[in-house]
């Protein structure tokens, strides 16, 4: 990814506008042309921004009176083991039914994962200029949701004294497969219109199938995200030991003292356009998408859930040579990075590898890495959107954000290895002989 400002900014100095002029513009480049998000602490990209360049944890904790509220027993709230916090997104129960023509009785039964990304589908256009009802129809929507929650916790006992026709209305306003295309039907979008689901890689696996959606022309435009609601939000965890859940809901990516992550709640959606076409409409264009790669692990890792040096190696260099950029270039990589002792060192040996491949000579301590699940959480099938969207704001901003809860680094990670470095600080991005370029990793479980 580049950072792109070709309509902004134009006096920003000699050394960026000549790195500006070494970014050549590409018929495979994709331009990002609008955000919107609703992560935990944010529900705007300006907002997460100031989150992540204060250096801020949005984490929650409850007290036992909102345990109980919550229908938590007190077996749970008295147990050594269950964390009482969680990643919270604000009002998630809120909809404005209305604007979308749904009825209230309609509303009540859809998944607040579907109206949430619903919502910021019609904000990323927007926020692109565009509106849906006046203008461009040729747009794509690719978009995954997680696990619903609110069938099993609010409806279910509805579902099964419900009619067959109740029932029909409650799987189409709940399963998966109705997520992209009821958001296409809502807002009158005719480009292809595609759920996707690789569980905690989803939202960047339907950034990769918008952007070749882009360029074989099935679109003009298109949106891509996803969204992770559960409906018990307001929950705890019980900790189990080796699991990938953090004994004190902190995430600590790549620290000696990492012990796993927190599932958080969180939405987000791209806007998205070939960089030739937003140039010329006129667009804002916030970064620009180089290539894209993806590929599964398939049986080479030690069990199903388990992370695979091979697989990350091969899909991070995959996606280095589709965009045509060296890793001499590449100052930041946004990481999967869920703080488990296994993963961890996993992915850092499998970008040691990617990155030494190309036989460049890479500096020590060149190219920066965090993880923004130390700020907000794993967001499930949102958490590649979270850090795609971190990583935008930072170039947008030519600012480094800090990692969060590292002190020294997992004895297993061979950091000498590499050019890689956990930013621990807010600091100026410098741009080099080239734009400044980030990668983005997100690897499900099933080694998507």
């Amino acid at each position: 990814m580049n950072d792109q400002r070709i309509q902004q900014n134009d006096q920003q100095g000699s050394q960026q506008g000549q790195a500006d002029q070494a970014s050549e513009v590409r018929d495979s480049d994709i331009a990002i042309v609008g955000l919107a998000c609703r992560f935990p602490g944010a529900d705007t990209p300006d907002k997460f921004w100031r989150v992540l360049s204060e250096g801020r944890e949005t984490l929650t904790y409850f007290s036992d009176e909102q345990l109980r509220a919550s229908g938590v027993s007190e077996e749970l709230i008295a147990d050594e083991r269950y964390v009482k916090a969680g990643q919270i997104v604000e009002d998630a129960d809120k909809f404005d039914a209305g604007l979308f023509g749904i009825t209230r009785d309609e509303a009540e039964l859809i998944d607040p994962q579907q109206r949430q990304f619903l919502e910021c589908a019609l904000e990323a256009l927007e926020g692109a200029g565009y509106d849906p009802q006046r203008g461009e129809r040729q747009i794509g929507v690719f978009a995954g949701v997680g696990m619903n929650t609110y069938l099993l916790h609010n409806l279910s006992e509805r579902y099964r004294t419900a009619s067959s026709v109740d029932r029909y209305r409650m799987m189409i306003t709940n399963d998966k497969d109705f997520a992209a295309t009821r958001t296409s039907y809502k807002l009158n979008l005719q480009g292809p219109s595609i759920s996707t689901n690789t569980a905690c890689s989803t939202s960047l696996v339907a950034v990769h199938l918008a952007c070749l959606s882009l360029l074989s022309g099935d679109c003009t435009m298109a949106l891509a995200g996803a969204a992770h609601i559960q409906a018990d939000q307001w929950e705890g965890y019980l900790h189990h030991e080796g699991m990938i859940f953090s004994p004190d809901g902190h995430c600590r990516a790549f620290d000696a003292k990492a012990q796993g992550t927190v599932i958080g709640n969180g939405v987000g959606v791209v806007a998205l356009k070939r960089l030739s076409d937003a140039l010329a409409d006129g667009d804002s264009v916030h970064a620009v998408i180089k290539g894209t790669a993806v590929n599964n692990d398939g049986s080479d890792k030690t069990g199903y859930t388990a992370p695979s040096v091979q697989g990350q190696a091969a899909v991070v260099a995959e996606a280095q040579q589709i965009a045509d950029c060296g890793p001499e270039t590449i100052s930041y990589v946004e990481t999967h990075g869920t703080a488990t002792p296994l993963g961890d060192p996993i992915e850092i040996a499998a970008l040691n590898q990617a990155f030494g491949r190309a036989g460049a000579e890479l500096a020590p301590e060149s190219c920066a890495i965090g993880s923004a699940k130390t700020n907000v959480g794993h967001l499930d099938t949102a958490a590649g959107m979270a850090g795609l969207i971190k990583t935008v704001l930072m170039l947008r901003n030519r600012t480094l954000v800090p990692s969060l809860y590292f002190d020294s680094p997992n004895p297993e990670i061979d950091f000498a290895a590499g050019p890689f470095y956990v930013g621990t600080e807010t600091k100026e991005w410098p741009a080099g002989t080239t734009p400044r370029r980030a990668g983005v990793s997100s690897f499900g479980i099933g080694g998507t």
